[in-house]
């Protein structure tokens, strides 16, 4: 089950929230969903400014009252959406106002380690494919950085024309672990499409961050809690 499942749909609302929070009606419903596809789209894909592309957005949360909609983007070079004195994320904040017709209270986060989030992971080598790059030695590197930022594991699979070959075909790496049907376990999922002159290359990347803080295990159950019973003995 874990390998046709996307890890974060499988662990969202058991390990992990949402990244849209909002309640609506049924008839809002729809209108709702489509703004916040246009507001990531928006964002990620923005027509003028190239260097939003560059500044590795994470993720980016959606909250919803009834006066504003709260836009909160996990970036790891915040300093190129920020811009001199805050004056690029109002330029944004009116531009997605004015995209969504409502009051937006925009919020930036820093990124501690990029190099642990698949998403950036993905997006990096896309980059590299993207410049010719040799995809092995470009895998290779960036399973290397993974592990040394203190991942558990990491895992990457391209699929498409690799090295410009005719046939299209999958490529395959793991290093350490990756248990996709654990839901304790801390995993991280990145999807991002290479643009080749060859054509596209699908790039996929789970990180294994480690196991969600707060969660125990049956032996380190506390004491208390455990039988007091002792086990019976069976004569035969």
């Amino acid at each position: 089950m874990g390998q046709k499942v996307n890890p974060i749909g499988f662990r969202t609302g058991v390990m992990i929230g949402w990244k849209s929070r909002w309640f609506a009606s049924k008839q809002e419903f729809a209108t709702l969903l489509l703004e916040d596809h246009k507001v990531r789209d928006f964002i990620k894909n923005h027509p003028k400014k190239q260097q939003y592309r560059n500044a590795g957005i994470d993720r980016i949360e959606i909250e919803r009252t009834r006066d504003e909609v709260k836009v909160v983007l996990h970036v790891a070079r915040p300093g190129l959406i920020i811009g001199k004195k805050g004056q690029e994320v109002e330029l944004l904040q009116e531009e997605l106002q004015n995209l969504i017709g409502r009051r937006v209270n925009l919020k930036i986060e820093e990124v501690g380690r990029p190099e642990l989030m698949a998403q950036l992971v993905a997006e990096d080598i896309g980059q590299q494919l993207s410049k010719r790059a040799s995809f092995r030695r470009t895998i290779k590197r960036s399973m290397e950085q993974t592990m040394d930022a203190g991942a558990k594991g990491i895992k990457i699979r391209l699929a498409g024309r690799l090295g410009g070959a005719e046939m299209a075909r999958i490529e395959k790496q793991i290093s350490g672990s990756i248990p996709l049907s654990t839901l304790r376990a801390k995993i991280d999922y990145g999807f991002h499409e290479a643009k080749t002159a060859q054509g596209h290359i699908g790039i996929q990347v789970w990180v294994n961050q480690g196991m969600y803080e707060g969660v125990s295990d049956g032996p380190d159950a506390q004491e208390s809690q455990a039988p007091k019973k002792p086990k019976r003995a069976y004569k035969r």
